[in-house]
Order: structure tokens, then sequence, then C-alpha cells
């Protein structure tokens, strides 16, 4: 049985290194992004040498490589005032939350994901969502995915599998992975040609990547490098 996969691919290093786990466990993957208003749109712009650098450097991936997909969902900057789509400062919010959450995006993320899955034929899920490295957000959180995998199989009479490769593991684990998958090729592609930050600032250059280095997504693949380095 030919097993088939939509990998969740922002751009990011979470989400590339879901497309190489993807790529190692199944026979036909293929991408999907979404533009949504978000300030670090420039993520998007990375994915296409991201692809180019798999189907280059990685034969035994490059056949299962498939289609790539781009959603624009502007109603979810519409109806949010975040950080991430607008020029907010990053801050606390009241309820313990950063103002980056932007609210169902994930939910919303993995509905589209579905529904595009159910046309094309395609049976597992993959994102980068985390519960153990994140920022508190409700929607990354392990029950939130399994109860929407349980939603979205009901309301499409389909029998999806959402995986969360990332979910229990933290961000020097994540490059820990990346290596395992694909070696140190495979990490410097991840420094080289993915984004996190979210300013969006692709003019400094640091040894984990391209960033501000001081909003929380830089921070946090800072630390997760570090580590990393420091212990393999």
């Amino acid at each position: 049985m030919t097993e088939t996969a939509l990998v969740l691919f922002s751009g990011g290093q979470d989400s590339a290194t879901c497309l190489a786990w993807a790529l190692d466990r199944f026979d036909h993957v293929e991408t999907l992004g979404f533009d949504y208003g978000q300030r670090h749109r420039v993520e998007l712009e990375c994915r296409a040498a991201f692809r180019d650098g798999i189907v280059a450097r990685y034969p035994a991936w490059a056949p299962k490589l498939g289609d790539d997909h781009t959603l624009k969902l502007d109603a979810l900057a519409a109806v949010s005032d975040t950080a991430l789509t607008s020029e907010t400062e990053i801050a606390m919010r009241e309820d313990g939350l950063p103002n980056t959450f932007v609210p169902g995006r994930n939910l919303i993320f993995l509905t589209f994901a579905a529904a595009l899955a159910y046309r094309r034929g395609l049976r597992h899920i993959v994102t980068g969502v985390c519960e153990t490295d994140f920022s508190g957000y409700p929607d990354c959180r392990d029950d939130t995915i399994k109860a929407l995998q349980v939603a979205l199989n009901l309301g499409m009479e389909k029998r999806f599998v959402l995986h969360t490769p990332l979910m229990w593991i933290d961000k020097a684990a994540t490059w820990r992975m990346a290596e395992r998958l694909g070696g140190k090729p495979l990490v410097d592609m991840i420094v080289a040609d993915t984004h996190t930050c979210y300013l969006g600032d692709r003019t400094h250059r640091h040894a984990w990547g391209f960033g501000c280095g001081t909003c929380p997504a830089c921070t946090l693949r800072n630390k997760g490098w570090m580590e990393y380095q420091a212990h393999g």
C-alpha cells in the first residue's frame, strides 16, 4: 500500500525537519504553506530553496517529493490583532499568552490541510506543533491535535492521521533529529534556507540561521542550537 502525506511546511526550522521526517517514512509527500498576512512572510519565500535542496542532495527522497501548495488565508489576519499579523511590539498579554498567538491558526491550518488532503487523496497530515518548546499556544497542545483529528475524521468521513513528530522534544532535539535524518547537509540547509524570526529579518546571519536575534522565535532557535552544539 502506498502511504501518502501532506506536510504543513511554513519554511521554518520545525516544518523543514518534519518534511524530512515525512520523506523518510512515506512514499509520496506534498507540502502546504499558508499566506495569512504574517509579518514574517519571508518564510514563504524560503520554501522553494529548501525543497530544491532536498531534490538536489537526497536522491532517495527526491522522487517522493510531490507538489507544493500555497493557500491565502487573508481572513485570519483580518480577524486577528496580534504581533504576527501587524507591526505591534511583541509582548506578553494579561492572560499570560504572548501577543504572537493567532487565535485559531493551527485549527484553521489543519482543517484546510485536511480539505486539501481529501481532494489529493493523501492520508497522513504532518505538522510541527510542539508542547515542549512553545510559547503556551493552546492550539499546539497534544490534546488539541488529538481532538481535532477526531473532528476532522468524523466531519469528512475519512481516516486521516495527524502526526506531530516534534510534540515532546525541545529545539536541541529537533536539531538532532534533522542530523539523524539527513546528516550535516540537512542541518546546513535548515540553517541557511529556513526562517523562524517573527520580525522577518533576513539581513543578520547567525550560527543558527537568519533573524533579528532577539524576538522569542530567534531566542528559542538560538538556545536550541547552543544546546545542540554543546551536547550533540
